[in-house]
């Protein structure tokens, strides 16, 4: 079962919180609403799970409007950011309570209950109570009592974010291997975290300001993304002023090449590198700067460059002997590791 945004508009007390959204989710598809705080992401899966009512537009499953429809006649399965799992309850209880509201016989309750906690790794537990479990086990039971309904769609909103990250970890390889093992549900997945949305997600629709700034696979946004914003948002990267010239651009007073087709000589733009693809050394499109702060972060270093004013920054395979800081460096990137942006572009 697919979800369709047909120009969904959400506003409280005539302020916009999610602007003329469309967006389709294919049947069997893991897309993932990535975001800051504020973006309209979650008021987006409220709007599907029929807890918020559009202003205007329709919401769809399965190309039935479902707008006017009651959440519990949705056929949805949910789980949040605070697991809401009932401390009364057992395990087992606790997932067997949507199959109970919708009056699901005895003998298939059991059936269904059991399998989902096998699916999820929580067999084991059903006699527990949630107060008896980590937080990563309780996330595991919501995520159960969600699966425990047989749903078409599956709605996660910010599901990992209570967790440490160790645990966020293991959690994102369950979620794979069930989005494997239920390739007919699609899921709509909200996070602020990219690392999450680039692993699990088949699409990722990048929200801001209330608004759909890009959408596509996580290769082709990190790869060539067509906005400032998507760019830093979706993996990090260097942003920086350059002069289109005839074969390349200019920065800093230094000729760079790089890929500059469809965009007018003497334009202003933004060149766009990652950080993991900047060298240190000699090399092509060659940069010098001065070391302004480095990290060790255990398998790699991260340097950060100042450049004419203007930060870069380097990700590279753990140094013996890294610079120190105020040090005179060159840095250096391939012509097709940059992606040139429309100066400004990412926030009309």
């Amino acid at each position: 079962m697919g979800i369709r945004f047909d120009s969904v508009t959400v506003a409280y007390d005539g302020n916009v919180v999610l602007d003329s959204l469309d967006l389709t989710v294919e049947p069997g598809e893991v897309m993932a609403l990535l975001g800051p705080s504020g973006s309209g992401k979650t008021t987006a899966l409220r709007a599907v799970a029929g807890f918020v009512r559009p202003a205007s537009g329709r919401v769809f499953l399965a190309e039935k409007d479902v707008t006017d429809l009651p959440p519990h006649r949705r056929g949805i399965g949910m789980v949040v950011q605070q697991y809401a799992l009932f401390p009364h309850l057992r395990v087992d209880e606790n997932v067997a309570f949507g199959l109970k509201a919708r009056k699901a016989p005895k003998g298939e309750i059991r059936g269904r209950v059991a399998e989902a906690l096998e699916m999820t790794g929580m067999a084991a537990y059903a006699r527990r109570f949630p107060r008896e479990l980590s937080g990563g086990q309780q996330q595991r039971v919501a995520i159960a009592r969600a699966l425990a309904i047989r749903p078409e769609v599956l709605l996660l909103d910010e599901p990992l974010s209570a967790l440490d990250a160790r645990l966020r970890s293991g959690m994102l390889t369950e979620l794979a291997r069930l989005h494997r093992e239920l390739p007919g549900v699609s899921m709509l997945y909200v996070t602020h975290d990219q690392v999450e949305a680039l692993t699990l997600a088949d699409r990722i629709a990048v929200m801001d300001k209330a608004r759909l700034q890009a959408c596509g696979t996580p290769r082709e946004l990190y790869r060539s993304p067509a906005d400032e914003f998507t760019a830093s948002f979706v993996g990090g990267a260097n942003l920086v002023p350059v002069t289109v010239g005839a074969g390349g651009v200019s920065f800093a007073g230094t000729e760079l090449k790089v890929a500059t087709e469809g965009v007018a000589v003497g334009a202003r733009a933004t060149l766009c590198v990652r950080p993991h693809v900047v060298g240190l050394g000699q090399g092509p499109n060659q940069l010098v700067g001065v070391v302004r702060e480095i990290q060790w972060r255990g398998a790699t270093h991260r340097l950060y460059v100042e450049v004419d004013g203007h930060t870069v920054m380097a990700d590279l395979r753990e140094l013996k002997d890294p610079p120190a800081h105020g040090d005179l460096v060159s840095l250096h990137f391939a012509p097709d590791d940059a992606v040139l942006l429309a100066a400004g572009a990412g926030h009309g």
